[in-house]
């Protein structure tokens, strides 16, 4: 019955891709990261399983992490988005889970399975797709977003994982197998029982993370939403105020022009013009839009910022939430950067124009020249105060939302963010 165990343990580690890959972000996009994958790890596995054929299970288990651990690893590592702790977390997650599995099923077909390898094989069988089916249905989502959310904390979560799948995988093999080692049985069961119960307490904190940096962006948009509304109530007031005002210097200048004072005529329209290019904040016709691109024109005025706008939209319906908040996390990073400059260099640009079904926006701001960042890269950070800290990670968020994308890098002492989304 020997092929039953060779087979659960081909399928073992046929299974330990798959779970790892339901988690994992990849820098590649999936078809590609699929063949990749296939050429790297399909000769791996089967150099192991012909090694387990060669030298025999117990040979093979206590070099497990130099034929396979070590190769996948550092192969994952160059195909992940993440080189960090959250990659190596999520890494020694999937790892010791399957290791888990297999000292479970292992120990269970030693004792209750009179080692044929059957009670091994079917507890494999059925417990790796349930695992994976767990990690779709309940973990896979909240885990790719808080990845995609939390850049810290990582490290430590990392560090513990490590360890418990080196305390498996030295206790289940070294220097004999633990069905050999029965005096030191109740140890490992104790450690098995104890690995769940620390994953439980690692995605329990997790999950607290998340919800504080759910709240933190709630509060971040409902902040945005406030300052939009007030600019365009202030807006509206100025409006209503320059129509009425409208009527008398209308009965002015025809007073002047029935006099047939056309040069103080002249004068007095040119004044009218000035009042009106003074009035706050009219970039285009759209009042979400243009609500806030002038809360952040004022908030540029008061860093003395140059400020530059070439707003070419019209009436035409938008998705105005989602491209106010693009906007104004652009011009919220846009003003923390000019702040750190010379009054004499703070300047900014906005830009928005179409092109064929896409809109093209981009913000172009002077920043530090110490500041280098290759296109498509994503700025560091080093904010940790509520409400900040979001800012790129939310303008890619709306952006895929409106089936679109977004791309930033620095030139010439500029930095430049650019976000294309389908209207």
């Amino acid at each position: 019955m020997r092929i039953l165990r060779d087979l659960s343990i081909l399928w073992s580690l046929f299974h330990i891709l798959i779970l790892f890959m339901l988690l994992y972000r990849s820098r590649y996009p999936r078809k590609k990261t699929f063949l990749l994958t296939g050429i790297m790890m399909g000769p791996l596995i089967l150099l192991n399983v012909v090694g387990l054929a060669v030298y025999g299970a117990e040979f093979m288990g206590k070099i497990f992490i130099l034929t396979c651990t070590l190769p996948s690893l550092l192969f994952f590592w160059f195909m992940s988005k993440d080189k960090k702790g959250r990659f190596f977390f999520t890494f020694c997650l999937a790892d010791t889970v399957a290791l888990w599995i297999i000292a479970v099923t292992n120990i269970m077909d030693f004792y209750l399975g009179g080692q044929q390898y059957v009670l091994m094989f079917v507890g494999r069988l059925a417990l790796f797709p349930l695992a994976e089916w767990a990690a779709v249905r309940r973990l896979r989502k909240p885990y790719m977003e808080l990845q995609e959310s939390v850049a810290e904390g990582w490290g430590l979560f990392a560090g513990m994982t490590a360890l418990y799948y080196v305390l498996l995988a030295v206790n289940s093999n070294f220097p004999v197998v633990v069905t050999k080692r029965p005096q030191e049985l109740p140890v490992f069961l104790l450690i098995l029982l104890l690995m769940p119960m620390t994953y439980a307490t690692i995605f329990a904190s997790m999950y607290r993370q998340l919800l504080l940096h759910r709240k933190r962006q709630t509060e971040r948009i409902l902040q945005e939403q406030k300052n939009t509304l007030e600019a365009q109530l202030d807006n509206q007031y100025n409006i209503r105020k320059m129509k009425h005002d409208m009527k008398g210097y209308t009965a002015t200048l025809s007073g002047l022009l029935a006099a047939g004072k056309t040069r103080e005529a002249a004068d007095y329209l040119a004044g009218m013009e000035e009042k009106m290019n003074a009035l706050s904040g009219q970039f285009c016709i759209n009042p979400y839009i243009n609500a806030t691109l002038a809360y952040y024109n004022r908030k540029l005025e008061e860093i003395s910022a140059a400020c530059r706008m070439d707003i070419q939209i019209g009436e035409e319906e938008l998705p105005y939430m989602e491209l106010c908040r693009i906007l104004a996390d652009g011009l919220e990073n846009a003003c923390d950067a000019l702040k750190k400059l010379e009054e004499d260099k703070r300047e900014v640009s906005v830009h928005m124009r179409y092109h064929r079904s896409y809109l093209l926006i981009r913000i172009k701001n002077r920043c530090p020249d110490d500041l280098q960042v290759a296109w498509g890269e994503m700025v560091p950070t080093s904010k940790t105060e509520p409400g900040h800290g979001f800012g790129l990670p939310a303008i890619q968020e709306a952006a895929e939302r409106l089936d679109g994308d977004m791309s930033c890098y620095t030139e010439n002492g500029y930095f430049l963010l650019d976000v294309m989304v389908r209207v």
